[in-house]
C-alpha cells in the first residue's frame, strides 16, 4: 500500500507532502503525485515521528481482564505511538527470556505497534537477587531496558550490580524511585492536605533520596540510569545536578504529573490514586520547566489499566494507576505547546527521538526524511473535545480525564508505512 500525505506541517513547519512506500518514506516535497497511492489530506495537521513510550503496562500475561497486548497496543496506536516498552510486572513476571519473548511475539501478532519488553531487574520483583538480565538481552526480544517498576530496587548493592551488569550489552536500569520504609501505607502526597484528609502521606524525600543514591551509583560504575516517573521539584534539582556532572542519567515525566495536582485527592475518588502520587502545583510547574529545558528527557505514559472493581472502592483499597496512552499527546499539547514551553520539534524529541534513543529502538524516533522508516503520526492541534472513556481501545476505563476537554486529536498513525489508524479509527 502506498500513501501520499498531502500538506502536513512536518514538526509544525511549512505544508509538505510525504510519499510512503515499501515501509519507508520514499519522497518528501511539495506538489508530489504518485500513481496508485491512497491520498491522505493532511492540511492543518502536524506530522511527527511515531511516538515511543518507555513506560507502558500491558498486563499480559496474567491480568488479561485489565489489558492485553492487543488492546493496549491498539490504544497506543490511537494515541500516535508506533513503539511501546512493556513493563515487567506481569504474572508471571517478565524476568526470564521465555516471558519477554512471549510478550514480544504477542506484540508482533497484534501488529498495532512494536512492543519492546522491559525485563525485571530482580527475580519476581522481590528485590533479592538479579534476574536473567543477559539471557533477556540475548533473547529474540533483545531487551535493553530493565526495571522492577511498581517496586524500587532499594538494596544499594543489588542496584550497583544491576548497573554494572547491563554495561556489557548497552542496557539501562530504569528505577522506580520509592524508598519503601518512608512510604509504608502511603496514600497521597505528604502535606497539609494529606493531614486534613486523613490519608497517609507520601513524602517527596522518599523519591529524591533514591534518585540521589542511584545517580551516585551510576556515576561510580559508569553505567546508564533512567529515572521513572519523576514527580517532585527536588527530584528535578538532583537530576539537573547529576547531568551537570556529565553523568549518564536520563529521566521521564508522566502526562498526569504535568497536568493534575494533589488537590484532586480531596474528592476521595480513587481514579486519582497513582504511584508516585499527584503532587503540588509547585511540583507541576517545576516538572514542566524541566521538560522544557531538557533536564527531563522524555514524556512516558505509565499507562496502568485496571478493571472496574480495582478502582470502584474506597481510596485505601484501590489500586494505584491510570490510563495514559490515548491522551498523552493532547496533554503535552495543553501543558507544553499551548503554554509556549515547547514547539512541535521539541515534542518530537521528548516523545519520539529521546525515548527511542534511551530504549535503543533503532527504527523509531527517526527524522521524517527520504529513506527513513515510515513511522509517523498526523495530529490535528486545532480541535478541542471532551474525553469519553467509552471510546477507548483499552479494556479498562480508569482515566482521570473523563469529561475533561483536551486539545488535539490523532488523525492517523503509520507503522512502517502501514496505517494502523486512519481518520481516528483503528485499521
Amino acid at each position: 500500500m502506498k500513501y501520499l500525505i498531502k500538506g502536513a506541517a512536518v514538526l509544525g513547519g511549512a505544508p509538505t507532502d510525504l510519499l510512503l512506500e515499501d515501509g519507508a518514506i520514499a519522497e518528501v516535497g511539495t506538489g508530489l503525485s504518485a500513481a496508485g497511492a491512497e491520498v491522505v489530506d493532511a492540511a492543518g495537521l502536524v506530522a511527527l515521528p511515531g511516538l515511543v513510550d518507555l513506560h507502558t503496562h500491558l498486563r499480559e500475561p496474567g491480568r488479561e481482564d485489565a489489558e492485553t497486548v492487543e488492546s493496549g497496543t491498539a490504544a497506543a496506536a490511537r494515541g500516535g505511538f508506533t513503539a511501546v516498552h512493556a513493563m515487567a510486572n506481569t504474572d508471571p513476571v517478565a524476568d526470564t527470556a521465555g516471558v519477554v519473548e512471549q510478550v514480544w511475539r504477542l506484540g508482533r501478532e497484534a501488529g498495532y505497534c512494536d512492543v519492546r519488553p522491559v525485563g525485571a531487574v530482580t527475580v519476581g520483583l522481590a528485590g533479592e537477587r538479579l534476574a536473567e538480565l543477559g539471557a533477556m538481552a540475548d533473547s529474540a526480544a533483545q531487551v535493553r531496558v530493565f526495571s522492577d517498576d511498581g517496586k524500587c530496587v532499594s538494596d544499594a548493592v543489588l542496584m550497583r550490580r544491576a548497573l554494572e551488569y547491563v554495561k556489557a550489552f548497552d542496557g539501562v536500569v530504569a528505577q522506580h524511585a520509592q524508598e519503601p520504609r518512608l512510604t509504608e501505607d502511603a496514600q497521597m502526597n505528604e502535606g497539609e492536605l494529606s493531614g486534613r484528609l486523613g490519608l497517609a502521606g507520601w513524602p517527596a524525600v522518599a523519591e529524591e533520596a533514591i534518585i540521589a543514591r542511584d545517580c551516585l551509583l551510576a556515576a561510580h560504575v559508569g553505567s546508564r540510569l533512567h529515572v521513572c516517573h519523576v514527580s517532585t521539584a527536588g527530584s528535578v534539582e538532583i537530576i539537573r545536578w547529576a547531568k551537570s556532572k556529565g553523568w549518564n542519567v536520563t529521566a521521564e515525566v508522566c502526562p498526569h504529573h504535568l497536568l493534575l495536582t494533589d488537590e484532586l485527592a480531596a474528592t476521595y475518588d480513587p481514579i486519582y490514586k497513582v504511584n508516585p502520587p499527584l503532587r503540588s502545583s509547585t511540583d507541576v510547574e517545576a516538572l514542566r520547566a524541566a521538560l522544557a529545558d531538557g533536564t527531563i528527557d522524555v514524556v512516558a505514559t505509565d499507562h496502568a489499566p485496571h478493571p472496574h472493581e480495582d478502582k470502584d472502592c474506597e481510596w485505601a483499597a484501590a489500586a494505584f494507576g491510570m490510563l495514559g496512552l490515548e491522551t498523552a499527546l493532547s496533554i503535552v499539547q495543553e501543558t507544553m505547546v499551548d503554554a509556549g514551553l515547547l514547539d512541535w520539534a521539541g515534542v518530537a524529541d521528548r516523545m519520539s527521538t529521546a525515548p527511542a534513543r534511551i530504549g535503543r529502538v533503532a527504527e523509531h524516533g527517526r527524522p521524517l526524511e527520504p529513506g527513513q522508516p515510515a513511522n509517523l503520526v498526523l495530529h490535528d492541534p486545532s480541535v478541542r473535545r471532551p474525553v469519553d472513556p467509552t471510546e477507548s481501545a483499552s479494556l479498562s476505563r480508569n482515566t482521570p480525564y473523563a469529561g475533561m476537554e483536551l486539545p488535539g486529536r490523532v488523525v492517523a498513525t503509520f507503522l512502517r508505512g502501514r496505517a494502523t489508524v486512519l481518520d481516528g479509527k483503528l485499521q
